[in-house]
């Protein structure tokens, strides 16, 4: 339940002059209403979570800018909804900057041979690899994507995607994770289908 409009100033006030107890309250009550924006956005709670975090993240940040004659809920949900309107047009940009590094030449073998079959073996593990980066929730496909494919520092990362450099190594190291349970996974799937 939220607060009253004098009480959630009185708290507001209080994070103003550095009582961190007042901002765990604040986080404690909108905290579903702002993983509910975040999920109907990604439909996947693992990334509705890290969305919801950096969320209060910001709004922690720019609560000085808060007008206090408006009301405070409104404004942390329409706080909420642009940032994952951004996240849904930075998430839809990597996917389209992705799609378009994939050369169709890349995937066709161009002689026979002992030098063809390697080919076709290195661009099996590249296919394999691309479908399991695709199949990565978007939260961990764009840290690793930024990092693994972009070669970005850990500091541009976390400044692009306006989340922590500690989320950012932990998005990556997630991410890394489960490439290589999908790339194992996918490999054995094909193994099994073709015995």
């Amino acid at each position: 339940m939220t607060e009253p409009p004098d009480a959630i100033d009185t708290l507001i006030q209080r994070c103003l002059a550095g009582d961190q107890d007042a901002w765990a309250d604040i986080v404690r009550q909108y905290r579903r209403r702002v993983y509910s924006v975040a999920y109907k956005f990604t439909g996947n709670h693992e990334e509705a979570e890290d969305l919801t975090q950096d969320i209060f993240i910001k709004v922690f940040r720019a609560l000085h800018t808060f007008d206090r004659r408006a009301n405070f809920q409104t404004w942390l949900i329409s706080v909420s909804r642009n940032m994952c309107i951004d996240h849904y047009r930075s998430v839809r940009k990597e996917r389209e900057t992705i799609n378009r590094d994939i050369n169709a030449d890349d995937l066709m073998p161009v002689a026979d041979g002992p030098a063809a079959d390697a080919l076709l073996e290195q661009q099996g593990q590249a296919a394999l690899l691309r479908r399991a980066l695709a199949a990565l929730p978007e939260p961990l496909k764009a840290a690793v994507t930024l990092r693994d494919l972009q070669d970005l520092s850990y500091h541009d990362i976390a400044r692009r995607l306006q989340v922590p450099e500690g989320t950012v190594k932990s998005r990556i190291n997630r991410g890394r994770a489960e490439l290589v349970r999908l790339v194992r996974q996918y490999r054995h799937d094909l193994e099994g289908a073709r015995s």
